[in-house]
């Protein structure tokens, strides 16, 4: 059967890929409480229809740091595509631009990015994390520039990787065809070593990553792109606000899709506290949790100025390359298209608070 919505894509990631893999994938952090509330706590937000609109045309395109996009839904940043499927991050970037959606590339994709620059058609973000070796840091960032990448985006809520026990369980380990191929090999040759009962990308990750970091190292990055940055990790109004003060370009609401501290709030549930702190001074994307065109409705009337969607993608990616990971962006704008609708709001501008209750 075609799938026709986002969970049909779920099933048939759940039926096909292997084991480690699904759990690397779908998995998160300590008990998943946080993963299982990013989905939980869209439901439990109820929407209000005006009716009487005149919904004949209606408009899902946002502008979003300078780009247009058709609907205001962006690819996550998520590493190693090739995992699930052969064509890897080469599909999903050419799924954004097909979907006229961002798409943020991650430090860890699998898949070179001038390569990917060259597929994209749509707007490239870059996503990086805090290396210890700053020279390697600035080489992506050099690299990223010149391929034309619009934006950095700093995840900031990985200090330390938290423990993933599927990946513990499974002793998780990237193939050998699979490798961050932006870094060099020796910052990547950790991430092959299997070792029962370790995650490798854990191990990976604390011996890379950077957890010294503090917001006066934001300038030191400032000084050294031309690129607006963007703060990825974002949970509290006292953060946000500090984001402000520090001339960031723009936060993501994200608790890591539930893989960093089990037992954070879901992000739709701190994003209008994030929205309301930063007072338009800057755009306030979120991630987590979405699975339908109404959960983007919802995102949208907190404040988000556009949603980042992950899992899906993949589960589309795994299913059928770059057509499934398109049509999955697709669903998602014919479904929000459809509740603006329902809604009696004919554009995204008209897309408030009062949607909700």
């Amino acid at each position: 059967m075609n799938p026709l919505h986002v969970a049909d894509y779920a099933a048939a990631a759940k039926a096909t890929l292997a084991g480690d893999v699904l759990g690397y994938l779908d998995g998160g952090s300590g008990a998943e409480w946080t993963l299982r509330e990013n989905t939980a706590a869209y439901q439990r937000i109820r929407l209000r229809p005006r009716v009487l609109v005149d919904v004949e045309a209606v408009d899902t395109a946002v502008d979003l740091l300078g780009s247009s996009l058709a609907a205001p839904l962006g690819v996550a940043p998520m590493a190693y595509h090739r995992l699930v499927h052969p064509d890897g991050e080469l599909a999903t970037v050419a799924a954004a631009g097909a979907a006229g959606a961002l798409f943020v590339a991650s430090m860890f994709a699998s898949t070179d990015l001038v390569r990917m620059a060259d597929a994209a058609t749509g707007p490239l973000w870059m996503q990086l994390y805090w290396l210890r070796d700053r020279g390697a840091l600035l080489d992506l960032v050099g690299r990223a520039e010149r391929a034309g990448y619009l934006a950095l985006v700093l995840t900031v809520d990985a200090p330390k990787v938290a423990r993933r026990l599927r990946d513990l369980r499974s002793g998780f380990t990237l193939p050998a065809q699979v490798s961050a191929v932006n870094l060099a090999s020796e910052l990547m040759a950790p991430s092959h070593v299997a070792q029962a009962g370790v995650s490798a990308i854990e191990r990976h990750s604390r011996e890379r990553f950077d957890p010294t970091i503090t917001w006066a190292d934001l300038a030191w990055l400032r000084e050294r792109t031309r690129l607006p940055l963007v703060l990825k990790g974002i949970l509290t109004s006292a953060d946000a606000r500090l984001a402000v003060e520090h001339g960031v370009d723009a936060v993501v609401v994200s608790n890591h899709g539930g893989r960093q501290l089990d037992g954070v709030p879901a992000t739709v549930d701190v994003l209008a506290e994030v929205v309301d702190a930063v007072a338009g001074a800057l755009p306030v994307l979120v991630d987590g949790g979405v699975r339908r065109g109404t959960d983007v409705l919802k995102a949208l009337a907190l404040g988000a100025a556009t949603v980042l969607v992950g899992r899906p993608v993949l589960w589309g990616l795994a299913h059928s390359g770059a057509a499934g990971a398109e049509h999955v962006l697709t669903l998602l704008r014919e479904e929000l298209e459809e509740a603006m609708a329902l809604c009696g709001r004919p554009t995204t501008a008209d897309v408030d608070r009062s949607v909700l209750g």
